[in-house]
This record gives C-alpha cells, sequence and structure tokens, in this order.
C-alpha cells in the first residue's frame, strides 16, 4: 500500500484532541481536589532548543489548566542548588510535576538529579523506579516520547501484535523504553543501532520501523519495507547552504520514504507532538493518583 495524505499519522491533530480531554478531565478533577495540577519544569542555561521547548510546555500548561512551576537557572547554579530544589518540589503538594530539561550543561550529573525526583513526581518517566516497572509491566509513569508513539498508533488502529518492530536508537529516553512497550503489545522487537551489521537488511525486515538516533535523512527508501509502517521520532534542522534558510526533518528521507510506506509519521507534526501532551497527561495522571482518582 503506498503512501497517501490519508496515510500520514497526524501526531499534531491527536495531541489537539487529547489536550481538550486534559482540559475537560483537569475541569472535572479540581473542584474535588481544591486546586490545579501542577508541573515544575527546571532548566539550566540558555541553549535555544531547551528553551523552545520549555516555552512550549508552559504555553500547553496554561491552556490546558495545569500550573507551572519551571524555573530557570544560569549556568553556574550548582549541582547541590538543585538537589535542594527538586527535594523542596517533592514536598511541595502543589506539584505533582518534576521534569529536568536535558541536556545539562557540562559539569552536572544529570542521573543523580533524576534520582532524586520523587518517583510519583517523575513525569519523563526516566527514574530507575518508573522505568523497572514498565520491565515488569506494571502501572507507573512512562517516557513521553515512546509513550506518544505507542498513543499514536493506537489512535489510528494500527496492529502491533505479532509484527515485527524494528527500533534504530538504544537510548534510555526513547529506544529502551519503546522496545518494552512494543514488547508488553505483543510485537518481536529488534533493538537496531550505529553498530548493526548490514543495519539496512535489518531495517528491511520491519513491519513497523522506528528511528531514533538524531542523525538527518538516514532512513532512506532502499531500507524500508514496502508496506511498513514508519515512526520518524527524529527532529533535526537542516540548513540549505543556498539560501541560509533552515527547516526541521526528521531521521528519515519523507519524501521518499512516504511513496512505499503504509503509514508515516512527518516532521514536525508528529511524534515532537505527541511528547508535550504525554508530558501533561503523565502529570494529571499523577495528580489524580496522589487523590486516589486515576
Amino acid at each position: 500500500m503506498s503512501g497517501s495524505p490519508d496515510r500520514i499519522l497526524d501526531g499534531k491533530a491527536l495531541a489537539q484532541k487529547m489536550q481538550d480531554a486534559l482540559q475537560a478531565r483537569i475541569a472535572k478533577l479540581q473542584p474535588q481536589i481544591g486546586r490545579q495540577p501542577g508541573l515544575a519544569v527546571l532548566m539550566v542555561g540558555d541553549n535555544p532548543a531547551s528553551a523552545a521547548y520549555v516555552g512550549g510546555k508552559e504555553k500547553a500548561c496554561a491552556k490546558v489548566g495545569i500550573r507551572s512551576f519551571g524555573q530557570h537557572f544560569p549556568t553556574d547554579v550548582t549541582q547541590e542548588k538543585l538537589t535542594t530544589i527538586i527535594h523542596e518540589l517533592n514536598a511541595d503538594d502543589r506539584v505533582d510535576g518534576i521534569l529536568v530539561q536535558l541536556p545539562l550543561p557540562d559539569g552536572f550529573d544529570s542521573v543523580a538529579l533524576l534520582h532524586e525526583i520523587a518517583p510519583h513526581k517523575d513525569v519523563d518517566g526516566l527514574h530507575a523506579l518508573n522505568l523497572g516497572k514498565l520491565v515488569r509491566g506494571e502501572p507507573g509513569l512512562q517516557s513521553c516520547t515512546p509513550a506518544g508513539v505507542m498513543r499514536l498508533l493506537a489512535e489510528y488502529q494500527i496492529a502491533i501484535g505479532g509484527q515485527h518492530a524494528v527500533v534504530v536508537g538504544r537510548s534510555i529516553l526513547v529506544g529502551k523504553p519503546l522496545a518494552l512497550m512494543l514488547l508488553a503489545a505483543d510485537a518481536t522487537v529488534t533493538i537496531a543501532h550505529s553498530r548493526t551489521p548490514d543495519l539496512a537488511a535489518v531495517c528491511r525486515q520491519a513491519d513497523i520501523l522506528i528511528a531514533a538516533v538524531g542523525r538527518t535523512q538516514m532512513i532512506t527508501k532502499e531500507m524500508v519495507k514496502p508496506g511498513a509502517v514508519v515512526i520518524d521520532v527524529g527532529i533535526n534542522r537542516l540548513t540549505d547552504p543556498t539560501t541560509g534558510k533552515s527547516r526541521l526533518v526528521g531521521d528519515v528521507d519523507f519524501e521518499a520514504v512516504k511513496e512505499i510506506a503504509s503509514w508515516i509519521t512527518p516532521v514536525p507534526g508528529g511524534v515532537g507532538a505527541m511528547t508535550v501532551t504525554m508530558l501533561l497527561e503523565n502529570t494529571v495522571w499523577s495528580y489524580a493518583n496522589t487523590h486516589g482518582l486515576a
């Protein structure tokens, strides 16, 4: 089945639908709980991409009715200061979710900071306890981007059980947790990476191919089995050498691959749109769960 406009996995549209539902749910829960849900995003330094992400998160919070407790620190803030702030937020009953915006500048131990976040407020799903729950198939907070991929597949009723899923990328942020989620949905999962021999041949085996490596358009048409579902997690900035103008592209050569894929996510407007929405959903889940209303 060849690609066409109705075979685009529209993450932007689904994100809007989910945010509308979250806004309605918060409006229903708030009178029972007596306050808005709260999210604290901690950012260090002035990385432009991080600043854009944080701004998007805060805007989305305001839209659905989540109170923002975000804090922005200069690069000379100490690890100890950040740890103290996290402990204060752990103890703050107004805050349901805490997120440390990654990557942190050089010199910080991000893993140590993530482990200071109370597991029930770890809305990025990166605490060892929450990752352990994912391994065991227990309910808990799950990583936002992989959870967004799974929600997108579910929305479009794409069969996962019995399918061969190939995940290109093994990061703790996306590749590993997504592989576990696909396994839980009864897919046969292969994790490929930069040292996988004959990566193209491995990719061509996939019924569901997920690219999550951060390399511009590395997945070409020749690497995709006709009729495969292609999920592009990558967000890369490509600059035209002639005009100097830049645009966002993924890890997949979209224009070529869409001709043979049965379904494909665009960049932008695909998985990226889902990530922030899953963060909001995790915050509301924590908010409701703390009060026995999840």
